[in-house]
């Protein structure tokens, strides 16, 4: 086998060995997306828990296109160049942005690509410095998996205040956070990260005198993040690192949801990688080609 043949292999045999390993795990943590509602109490009234496209099986296999772009890649970067501000970075991010028909429940709404997702989550993470507190962009994703399955929307709490846009934020919970408009994607999703290296921090804190190894200790910060994300002070205060299975439903469900967010990200970014190696590789092999 020749040298590029080799690679060519390798690229495919790694990419199928991340999808069945993301898949395996969904499956030995109970947690096949189908059989996990939407966990934000706020989704709309009188619409049944919504079970988006995306969700509904593993990513390659499902019907909403995967746009596999340059802009989405592994080492892509979002430095502010000198002399430009926060709406500049905004805008360069919102031309980049694809939206798609995505279908949630019986209904089909308007939501950015998994392409689009991917790249989105990574810029937020990174200008939120979320690899600081233990996070990643993948633990972006999974969040605004679990608030609204990537399709920006308004919904209602349970204490009637509305939430708005992809990452359901209220009022006060925006202007807190400087965001001006939570039904913005770009903006709504950078306020997410930063509200989740809030949340880390506080999850830190909680957890801090636990004895716990190193791979618990990273469930049980993300999983205060849900709760810090999910839940209000008093709710927050009842969370002490052991007792997730004494938690609200909507919680525990969010808790969940995004685990399976995160792992979708992992298959989606292997996917976006192997798919950019392969076009590489033909590339050179015809420019190889063509001057031979």
């Amino acid at each position: 086998m020749s040298g590029e043949r080799w690679a060519i292999y390798f690229a495919v045999t790694g990419f199928a060995t991340v999808a069945f390993g993301c898949l395996a795990g969904m499956w030995a943590m109970g947690m096949h997306p189908k059989l996990l509602p939407l966990a934000r109490a706020s989704a709309p009234t009188g619409n049944p828990a919504p079970t988006p496209t995306s969700m509904a099986l593993p990513p390659a296999l499902a019907p909403q296109p995967i746009e596999m772009r340059a802009a989405a890649g592994p080492d892509v970067t979002h430095e502010q160049p000198p002399g430009t501000g926060d709406e500049a970075y905004y805008a360069r991010l919102r031309s980049q942005m694809h939206w798609v028909p995505t279908r949630l429940g019986r209904e089909m709404f308007m939501a950015p690509d998994f392409a689009s997702r991917v790249l989105l989550a990574k810029a937020a993470a990174q200008r939120a410095a979320l690899g600081e507190v233990g996070l990643g962009f993948e633990d972006v994703y999974g969040v605004i998996t679990a608030e609204t399955s990537w399709v920006p929307r308004r919904g209602s709490g349970r204490n009637g205040t509305a939430s708005y846009g992809v990452a359901q934020f209220e009022p006060t919970t925006a202007k807190a956070l400087g965001l001006r408009n939570p039904e913005d994607l770009v903006e709504a999703v950078h306020a997410a990260a930063r509200h989740m290296k809030e949340a880390a921090e506080w999850s830190q804190a909680r957890i801090a005198g636990l004895r716990l190894d190193a791979g618990q200790r990273a469930l049980r910060l993300r999983e205060g993040v849900s709760v810090y994300y999910n839940l209000s002070s008093r709710g927050r205060a009842a969370w002490n690192g052991h007792n997730a299975d004494a938690l609200p439903v909507p919680t525990r469900q969010h808790i969940l949801n995004a685990r399976v967010g995160a792992l979708e990200a992992g298959f989606l970014d292997a996917q976006m990688r192997a798919s950019q190696f392969g076009a590489l590789r033909t590339v050179a092999a015809a420019s190889s080609a063509g001057g031979s």
